[in-house]
């Protein structure tokens, strides 16, 4: 497996990494034993970079991951989040006060099962609370021991700039795929100049870059997708037109629509880091293949040319109370 590095304070992970949030929610019905088989199927694969957070499930999955990780965690890098309220709803709302900060990594630890984590993000920006004391704390528990680098998640420019000068930041954690391409004009030559990683969540569009994607009265209660905008009506069926030409280049490169739209990620910069989620091995081991698939020019511009001409995909990237959340 290939390694990339993420900011300029040391961060190296595998080329790409595994979102571990569906395992414990949002999409379908949890399994764990194909999940943790999942996991160690990863390691012996080479990669090493696992994206969970306290909010998913929520505790559920840090707890998996620890459980998942016990006897091998000196061959992981693990990614947690803070940043939300969570009083008997999962997102009661946001909270990102320093108290608080110390008081959930603590609890992130003991579900971890580790003495410290390698990347700590704020899940998403707090308005209620100064940037400058949010990344302070982080900083903090970086001389601690607790944490080795930070990272923000849907953060602005103006948020990214001052958390970076109250302490180096590595990585920005935002969606970015073909078909969701909001960072270009502005963030992603930003984070370059600052030297600044980026980690793309929902490489696969939520599943309609795989061809995989129904419409969302057909997902069972509980799953995310159900109130997904882009899922809804007229909107997925505009959607899943759009994503074709990704269909058509992976049949033509005797791939699958995954590893194309993976592999786009890859090419777009050694600076990215695509941690596409699955909770089982078939899945994984074809996501991983897309390390090694080779998109020439002409493939590339083919793509960046259907997506500028179905930029406006249909709906919304969330629902109108999660999209509050979103520093942009």
């Amino acid at each position: 497996m290939q390694k990339r590095k993420l900011g300029n304070q040391g961060l190296e992970v595998s080329a790409i990494g595994l979102g571990c949030m569906g395992m414990s929610q949002s999409y379908g019905v949890p399994d764990d034993a194909e999940s943790i088989a999942t996991i160690h199927r990863s390691l012996e694969l080479g990669l090493n970079f696992f994206d969970t957070a306290e909010v998913y499930g929520p505790y559920k999955n840090e707890e998996l991951l620890g459980v998942a990780l016990k006897g091998k965690r000196k061959h992981a890098v693990i990614a947690t989040k803070f940043g939300f309220q969570i009083d008997g709803s999962p997102m009661a709302g946001l909270n990102s006060r320093p108290k608080h900060i110390c008081k959930v990594v603590e609890q992130s630890l003991t579900r971890l099962q580790t003495d410290h984590i390698d990347l700590l993000y704020q899940h998403r920006v707090d308005p209620e609370v100064p940037i400058e004391d949010v990344v302070g704390t982080m900083g903090l528990l970086v001389e601690e021991g607790k944490v080795r680098f930070l990272g923000l998640s849907e953060a602005g420019i103006d948020i990214i700039q001052r958390a970076h000068k109250t302490h180096p930041i590595s990585v920005l954690q935002s969606e970015y795929s073909i078909w969701e391409r909001n960072l270009e004009g502005d963030i992603i030559p930003f984070l370059r100049k600052l030297n600044i990683g980026l980690v793309p969540f929902s490489p696969l569009g939520r599943g309609f870059l795989t061809g995989t994607a129904v419409p969302a009265e057909q997902y069972p209660e509980g799953d995310y997708r159900r109130r997904d905008p882009r899922f809804q009506g007229e909107n997925f069926k505009r959607n899943v037109k759009a994503a074709k030409l990704v269909f058509d280049i992976a049949a033509d490169l005797r791939a699958t629509p995954a590893q194309v739209a993976i592999a786009w990620l890859l090419n777009r910069g050694n600076d990215i880091v695509p941690i596409p989620g699955t909770k089982k091995r078939v899945y994984l081991e074809e996501n991983i293949k897309a390390v090694d698939l080779h998109l020439d020019a002409s493939v590339m511009a083919r793509l960046d040319q259907a997506a500028g001409e179905t930029s406006q995909f249909a709906g919304a990237r969330y629902d109108e109370q999660l999209l509050k959340h979103i520093n942009r």
